[in-house]
C-alpha cells in the first residue's frame, strides 16, 4: 500500500526537522501523534509524471528546526512519523485514486488517535482521502474546511475526471453535506456563476478574503471551527496552495493576484491546529504544469505544515496546564 519515499533522511537524533520526524513503515499506534504520507498523483502535468511536491517537501526539512521561536514551543514533544507514499499506478489514475482512498481508510482505522496529514499531489486526492475516511467511519458526520481560491465544484459530467471537482464529487457521493463545507479564501474573478450558484444551492459556506480580512482572521476561523464542532464528528482541512497570492506561489498553476499572504496562511493553519476536532489535513496542488517547483513555494508549504503542528502542540500544552 505504501512505498518508501524517494527522498529519505538518515535516522538520527537532533533538533532539525529531518532528525525529529521519523521515516519508518508500520509504526506502533501508541508511538505516533501525527502520521504523514504522500500521494504522487498529478493532473497538472502529463499522465506519466508524478507530483513533485511530496519529494520537495521532504527534501526541504533540513532547512528547518523543531523550535518555533514566535510561540516558544519545541515540536519534538510530538511524535511525527512519515510512512512514505501511496503506491499509485503509473498511468491509470482511477486505480491511483482507489489506492489513495484505501490508504486513507487504513490509516484512519489503524491510527484512530493520531492526526493524519496527506501531502500531494493534486487536489483530486482530497476527495479520495475523504472517501477513505468515510469508509472507516461511516456513521460520522464530516466537516470540511477548504482553503482555496476556487470552489472546486465543477460538474464532473461536463468535464470528466478532473482536479477541480473534488467538492462536487464528495457531495454527490454523500460523503459530505454542503452545509458542512466552509470554503475560505475566495476572491476576485476566478469562480464561474454556475459554480457559485451550485455552492449556494448546496449550502456551502463561502467566506471571501475581503470578508475575513474585514472581520479578522482569528474571529472568522474560531467561529467557523466552533460551528463545525457543534455540527459534525470530525473535521478535515484541505490546504490548496493556490489560495496563496501569486507572489508567494508564483509557479503554482492556479495561483492568482489578491490571494492569501503567507503570514495569513500561517495564522490560519496554526488556529486550525489548536482545535482537536480537526483530525485530518492535506497540503496539495503545488505542482507547476511545467518546470520545477521553486524553493520559495516549497518552504512556504513546509512552514504552513509546521504552523499546523505548532497549533496542535499549543493545544496540548493548554490542556495540560488546565489539568
Amino acid at each position: 500500500m505504501f512505498i518508501q519515499p524517494e527522498w529519505q533522511w538518515k535516522q538520527e537524533n537532533g533538533s532539525g526537522m529531518h532528525q525529529w520526524i521519523k521515516q519508518k513503515e508500520n509504526p506502533q499506534p501508541s508511538d505516533v501523534d501525527i502520521i504523514v504520507y504522500g500521494a504522487l498523483l498529478s493532473y497538472a502535468s502529463e499522465s506519466s509524471k508524478k507530483a513533485q511536491y511530496p519529494h520537495a517537501f521532504r527534501k526541504a526539512w533540513s532547512s528547518f528546526q523543531s523550535y518555533n521561536l514566535d510561540e516558544q514551543v519545541d515540536l519534538r514533544a510530538l511524535a511525527v512519523v512519515d510512512i512514505g507514499d501511496v503506491a499509485i499506478h503509473t498511468t491509470d489514475k482511477m486505480i491511483s485514486e482507489s489506492a489513495i482512498e484505501a490508504a486513507a481508510e487504513s490509516l484512519s482505522v489503524a491510527y484512530q488517535k493520531s492526526f493524519t496529514c496527506l501531502i500531494g499531489g493534486d487536489h483530486a486526492i482530497t476527495a479520495c482521502s475523504l472517501r477513505g475516511i468515510k469508509n472507516a467511519f461511516p456513521q460520522d458526520r464530516i466537516g470540511v474546511i477548504q482553503l482555496d481560491t476556487h470552489l472546486d465544484a465543477r460538474n464532473q459530467e461536463e468535464i470528466g475526471l478532473a482536479m477541480d471537482s473534488p467538492i462536487q464529487q464528495l457531495i454527490a457521493a454523500g460523503v459530505v453535506e454542503g452545509k458542512h463545507i466552509y470554503n475560505v479564501g475566495l476572491h476576485g474573478f476566478f469562480n464561474s456563476p454556475e459554480m457559485i450558484h451550485y455552492a449556494r444551492e448546496q449550502g456551502i459556506h463561502m467566506i471571501t478574503l475581503k470578508q475575513m480580512r474585514r472581520d479578522g482572521i482569528q474571529l472568522t476561523i474560531r467561529e467557523m471551527l466552533r460551528q463545525l464542532m457543534f455540527e459534525v464528528d470530525r473535521i478535515y482541512v484541505s490546504v490548496d496552495l493556490d489560495a496563496l497570492d501569486i507572489t508567494f506561489a508564483p509557479e503554482v498553476p492556479a495561483a492568482t493576484p489578491g490571494g492569501l499572504t503567507a503570514y495569513e496562511l500561517f495564522d490560519i493553519v496554526k488556529l486550525i491546529g489548536e482545535n482537536e476536532g480537526v483530525r485530518h489535513i492535506d497540503f496539495v496542488y503545488a505542482d507547476p504544469k511545467e518546470g520545477e517547483l521553486r524553493i520559495e513555494t516549497v518552504k512556504t508549504g513546509v512552514t504552513a505544515f509546521l504552523q499546523w503542528i505548532t497549533g496542535i502542540q499549543l493545544d496540548h500544552r493548554h490542556r495540560i496546564a488546565k489539568k
